[in-house]
């Protein structure tokens, strides 16, 4: 039901990954009252992620969905307010910012901190999503180790398919990058790093057609451009990395933002542009992207909430 929010709250915290749910219990702790929107995917690209073992405090490492169901708990625990509905509009004009939900609330909110990540572009085939976590993945970080001493192949050009198709040559024999044109797009010392690597194979003018296997990948069907020829790279692994979109347009006009969309902070913190607004996890972060990192900013966002609506005389 549609809920109009009278008395601003003390913080609003929009977008529920690692970024969110770590501002969430660091805000609940400090006595903000925090609440939080999950948006359309609670958890974020966690919950598309089977095994996490690179996140401190897991052992044994955890499935993406059961760490975050663990983040939302420890939130809950101390008082957070998490409601499933997405922020679809905002109003950051000061010093009460205004947001508007799918199902039509309206939240009044001294303080905000976005947390809404960034998600990963595919090449949509019915493979790729078929075969999610069971040998294709869009991040070789997270994900590399488990193909260690494998076969793989990673598709992109740019910057993030250079840094991957690189991390994936220390644990892999053979790395083969594909390429759709006859030229990289990623800067010339990535393609410098690419070329001077010697078990990754570029193969140039190539599209993926289809990834091949049933339950585990077990290679992919390509074709070249120039020549059409079709071919078979027997591959265990596929990554895709043909880049991320921050989901930040709602805060068009409102915030300042790279030309890719992530939005861009005071340097060492959280702060926007505009008081009393912060930023944190991947949708002001294109080089780390890393779950850790996101709590790590989220941790941040909380404590400068915090000391503004303190400086404000708010709290």
């Amino acid at each position: 039901m549609a809920e109009e929010q009278k008395e601003p709250i003390k913080c609003l915290i929009i977008g529920s990954g690692p970024a969110g749910y770590t501002a969430a219990i660091y805000a609940a702790r400090a006595n903000l009252d925090p609440v939080v929107y999950t948006g359309q995917e609670p958890g974020g690209q966690l919950m598309i992620t089977t095994d996490v073992e690179n996140y401190p405090g897991y052992p044994k490492g955890i499935r993406g969905p059961e760490m975050m169901d663990d983040f939302k708990n420890q939130a809950e625990r101390f008082g957070t307010d998490v409601r499933y509905d997405l922020v679809e509009k905002v109003d950051l004009s000061g010093p009460i910012h205004k947001a508007w939900t799918a199902n039509g609330d309206e939240i009044h909110a001294h303080s905000v901190i976005i947390s809404t990540g960034a998600s990963a572009k595919w090449l949509g085939l019915e493979s790729e999503q078929r075969l999610m976590n069971q040998g294709v993945s869009a991040c070789a970080v997270c994900d590399g180790f488990f193909f260690k001493g494998k076969e793989v192949a990673v598709v992109g050009g740019g910057d993030t398919a250079a840094e991957e198709a690189t991390y994936l040559a220390k644990l892999c024999p053979k790395v083969h990058l594909l390429v759709r044109r006859d030229e990289m797009r990623a800067s010339k010392i990535m393609q410098d790093r690419v070329m001077k690597t010697e078990n990754i194979v570029v193969h140039w003018n190539t599209v993926t057609e289809e990834i091949l296997g049933e339950g585990d990948v077990t290679g992919v069907r390509v074709l070249n451009r120039v020549t059409e020829e079709k071919s078979v790279i027997p591959v265990q692994g596929f990554f895709v990395a043909i880049g991320h979109k921050p989901n930040t347009d709602i805060f068009k006009g409102w915030l300042d933002m790279d030309d890719t969309g992530y939005l861009i902070v005071d340097p060492g913190t959280s702060k926007t542009k505009i008081k009393g607004v912060f930023a944190s996890g991947d949708a002001a972060d294109k080089v780390y992207r890393q779950a850790v990192t996101a709590a790590g900013t989220g941790c941040m966002a909380a404590l400068d909430a915090e000391r503004y609506l303190t400086e404000e005389g708010i709290i």
